[in-house]
């Protein structure tokens, strides 16, 4: 199978505080991982350094192939908004636009050509059901809408993977359990690969691995 993350030896340090010591994780295509821990245990920051918006005092990542920390700054970015999705908390969607603008946002930002953007948007405007609220702004929207929109925006470009940093913590009951049964469902049709931080269990229960990060290292929940 395809190793579509493979970070060894990774260390991060704030103020002299180690948060992470010589980490590793192998994540495979498709795969749906689990990364659960204490607040403050550096969930945030792994994802960050995984995301390549943070850099690590040493160790090294291997993304889709490729050493994002060799490139330059602007090969980089290039290199984010192709190959890594990412789901927040909150949506972060644009209050500016529409539904269909911001899942748009990250084939503008590629210089997709209109026809390409408008088919890949009409593909998952249906998949999500999204169709009849495309035109509205992010304030008109319910919860699930808002974050079935981050979803399509984070897949906009197809990326190799998508990073997700408590998804459901600011969703109900009922459209957190509409987010679980969702990826499951990207993984199966998409082939897609999730890396997701939750200390939501119900969550992590969806996953294929479930991590648990304790002292800077992961460990395979028993």
């Amino acid at each position: 199978m395809e190793e579509i993350i493979s970070a060894k030896g990774i260390s991060k340090s704030y103020t002299h505080v180690p948060v992470l010591q010589n980490l590793n994780l192998t994540v495979l295509k498709g795969e749906l991982i689990a990364i659960m821990g204490k607040s403050g245990s550096g969930k945030s920051t792994l994802l960050h350094i995984m995301g390549t918006l943070d850099h690590p005092d040493s160790g090294s990542l291997v993304l889709a192939g490729h050493n994002p920390f060799t490139m330059s700054l602007n090969q980089l970015a290039e290199f984010r908004n192709k190959e890594i999705g990412f789901v927040f908390q909150f949506h972060h969607l644009l209050p500016e636009f529409n539904l269909a603008e911001n899942i748009q946002m990250p084939a503008f930002i590629a210089g997709w050509d209109k026809s390409k953007i408008a088919s890949r948007s009409q593909e998952l405007l249906t998949y999500f059901d999204l169709e009849s609220v495309q035109t509205q702004k992010p304030s008109q929207l319910s919860g699930g809408e808002q974050q079935r929109a981050a979803i399509c925006r984070a897949l906009f470009n197809a990326p190799s993977i998508i990073l997700a940093d408590e998804p459901t913590g600011n969703l109900d009951q009922s459209n957190a359990e509409e987010f679980h049964r969702l990826i499951r469902k990207l993984s199966t049709d998409f082939n897609q690969t999730f890396v997701i931080v939750s200390h939501q269990l119900e969550l992590a229960d969806q996953c294929d691995k479930i991590y648990v990060l304790e002292r800077g290292a992961l460990h395979i929940k028993s």
